[in-house]
């Protein structure tokens, strides 16, 4: 295989010691031109899915590098330390569910290859998640087309391929702790394809995603890439300052004209909580901005990578080469050149 394979495949693993092993021998399996590489990324995962990835490592086939994170920082975080360590020309990112099927791969790569995109997202036919998933993957794209520079109709999904040039520029440019790599993509370029696959039923347990999980996701979204939420509460200000100004003239003309005053505590209470909402959420979106360059200037990292696991050339006798980054890496972790320690 060539120094600089054709293909990278970064793959952020949590709960999936039952799945990977399978979808990794899938993509061995195959036959990319220059070859492939596979970076897994074990985010902080509770079960066993580390040591099912180290066994990976030291089998025959296509190379495979698993970082090791300190602790569980997202699936985002997880895919900018993959998109750190990939190598390939082209460099797909996919969850390791098994839903995306590995013929797909190729047909992804080829197709962002052949036609020079940039960047290729897939959408597919029909979604095998659950309906309210579905629902906020609308509500999150439909936001997005207001919030980011992407292109309309276009359906934002993990399993993606990015040129190195699109690669290199994301990780090099953004150092803070709440990436979304979407947003960064279309920071880079427009040059974007699209590509329709099949998507398969999961086969085993449930989605990592809570509803949690994704309103944080969709936080970074909102907040990061984009300051027309602000513009939005500054218009929320005048509309209901205006609308207190209207209704005070309505309250002073009929003093002066001694007609009976509105009566009734009800209204003036609701209209007195809705204002007190609407500042509230004002103040607190404010206070996301504010909170995200707080820890961002503090520097909390993107993600830390506690060890890195690669197989040994076959002249070292094969086995497991360890690499422990310094402590100095970057908030994020860029990759480092260090003496590999063989594994006990």
């Amino acid at each position: 295989m060539a120094d600089t394979p054709a293909l990278s495949i970064v793959i952020p693993v949590y709960n999936g010691a039952s799945t990977v092993g399978e979808l990794v021998g899938a993509l061995r399996a195959l036959d990319i031109p220059d070859g492939l590489e596979i970076v897994l990324v074990v985010d902080g995962s509770p079960d066993n899915s580390l040591d099912v990835c180290k066994k990976l490592v030291a089998e025959p086939g296509a190379p495979v590098t698993v970082l090791s994170l300190s602790r569980n920082y997202g699936e985002h975080n997880a895919v900018m330390a993959g998109l750190a360590r990939a190598r390939g020309a082209y460099t797909i990112t996919m969850d390791d569910d098994l839903q995306n099927p590995s013929g797909e791969v190729k047909r992804l790569f080829e197709y962002a290859r052949d036609g020079g995109y940039d960047t290729v997202y897939t959408y597919y036919d029909e979604k095998k998640h659950a309906a309210w998933r579905n629902l906020g993957s609308r509500f999150t794209n439909w936001c997005a087309d207001r919030l980011i520079d992407k292109p309309r109709g276009l359906y934002l999904s993990s399993f993606r391929c990015l040129s190195a040039f699109v690669r290199e520029h994301i990780v090099a440019t953004y150092e803070g702790p709440y990436p979304y790599v979407d947003g960064l993509i279309f920071q880079v370029t427009q040059n974007v394809g699209k590509l329709q696959v099949r998507h398969l039923p999961r086969i085993e347990g449930r989605s990592n995603y809570t509803l949690p999980r994704l309103f944080r996701l969709w936080l970074s979204m909102f907040s990061n890439f984009s300051v027309i939420p602000l513009r939005i509460a500054t218009l929320f200000g005048i509309a209901f300052g205006t609308l207190g100004a209207l209704t005070a003239v309505i309250v002073l003309v009929e003093a002066i004209s001694d007609r009976r005053p509105p009566q009734g505590w009800a209204s003036l209470m609701v209209a007195v909580l809705v204002l007190a909402g609407v500042q509230l959420v004002v103040v607190g979106l404010i206070g996301e901005y504010l909170g995200r360059m707080f820890l961002a200037v503090n520097r909390k990292p993107q993600y830390l990578v506690r060890e890195v696991f690669r197989r040994k050339p076959a002249e070292a006798g094969g086995g497991l080469d360890v690499e422990r980054p310094p402590a100095d890496t970057k908030a994020a972790g860029q990759p480092h050149r260090e003496t590999s320690q063989p594994e006990s």
